[in-house]
């Protein structure tokens, strides 16, 4: 997690990603998946998190930029894609600048409303920034300006 976390510091400082205490990386480290490079450097890493029964989100997506465009995110999302399968997620929730890539992945752009009123009740009340991302509240938009939410029915 700790190269994990030396990966994301860019992106942070570039405020294209929210920043993670090392902590909160580690406290996460079953939910990553992680891509080395033939000597075994981490190039890229990705998470999927668990926020209701039939919904996860793709968090921290990083490639390094020497290994862009070589399919080690395209991987990733595919490998998160069926570990969320394993656990009977239907729905994959991205908040993300990246818009052409998630949607050559079958994600597409989403609104508001898109959980039922029973389900949106009981998310409101977790603490995790990721879950207030999904549902679009007023306190986490200063931070995801510019960010595009987006969905993918899993089948």
């Amino acid at each position: 997690m700790a190269a994990v976390h030396e990966m994301l510091q860019p992106y942070v400082d570039r405020r294209i990603l929210l920043g993670k205490d090392l902590v909160v990386l580690y406290e996460a480290t079953q939910e990553f998946l992680v891509a080395v490079d033939p000597r075994g450097a981490v190039i890229g890493c990705g998470a999927l998190h668990v926020m209701w029964e039939d919904l996860g989100e793709v968090r921290t997506l990083l490639v390094s930029d020497e290994w862009l465009h070589r399919g080690v995110g395209r991987r990733l999302v595919e490998e998160l894609e069926i570990v969320a399968t394993k656990l009977g997620i239907t729905r994959l929730f991205c908040l993300t600048f990246e818009t052409a890539f998630f949607a050559r992945r079958g994600f597409t752009e989403i609104g508001e409303q898109i959980v039922s009123p029973d389900v949106y009740s009981q998310l409101v009340r977790s603490p995790d920034e990721g879950i207030a991302e999904f549902l679009d509240l007023a306190h986490v938009k200063p931070n995801t300006l510019g960010n595009t939410r987006m969905l993918k029915h899993l089948t």
